[in-house]
């Protein structure tokens, strides 16, 4: 499997570009910004955008979403309940300081329990709200790695601060969908650098009864 990390945009948010060696096809997920240097990672593997997939709609995951949907024709899935969140995107630009990128066609939810298919790998949907209602985070358990968007980071959690936000519900995702996954599972945070399921679990502050 190909994975390569991007950090895009202003506030460098984590993009994962996923592709499979023998389909040639590639799953891209929080495409916020810089679709310019995505795209070159998907030449450089020969790679077709099947998904482009949002773990929550701020802006900073989602703001490249458009363009790249436009260029690829890929479609793009996103759970509902960040719709509202989503049409947001003129204030999120406010907060920012920044144009407002154009609106992108949500053509697919995220639901929980859900699971995309790349090559032989699953990319399973785990509906992790409290950073936002509509955040998930994806379990490839081929790979043993886990994209968390902005619910888990290598020694903190998600801020629950802007609207939307839940300092107990983060938590209780946390605690119900991600620490029972194998503590080896490497943690693709939405910023800053990786870490792992039993590192979190050992020596996150938050995390800590």
């Amino acid at each position: 499997m190909i994975h390569e990390i991007l950090p895009v945009g202003m506030l460098q948010c984590n993009c994962s570009v996923f592709g499979d060696e023998q389909t040639h096809e590639a799953i891209v997920i929080d495409p916020g910004d810089d679709v310019s240097q995505i795209l070159k990672v998907l030449e450089k593997h020969a790679l077709k955008v099947k998904a482009i997939v949002i773990t929550h709609a701020h802006i900073d995951h989602i703001g490249g979403a458009h363009e790249l949907k436009r260029i690829t024709g890929a479609p793009v899935y996103m759970n509902g309940n960040d719709a509202g969140l989503q049409a947001m995107m003129d204030t999120q630009a406010s907060w920012l300081g920044m144009p407002a990128p154009e609106k992108v066609e949500i053509d697919a939810p995220l639901d929980d329990g859900a699971t995309l298919h790349l090559g032989e790998a699953e990319f399973h949907v785990l509906h992790t709200p409290g950073h936002t209602q509509g955040s998930v985070s994806l379990w490839i358990p081929s790979e043993r790695k886990l994209v968390a968007g902005d619910t888990l980071f290598a020694g903190s959690i998600g801020r629950t601060d802007l609207p939307g936000g839940d300092g107990r519900q983060i938590l209780r995702s946390i605690h119900d969908k991600l620490l029972p996954l194998p503590e080896e599972t490497t943690v693709i945070p939405g910023h800053g650098g990786l870490t792992t399921i039993g590192r979190e679990k050992q020596f996150n502050f938050f995390l800590q009864e």
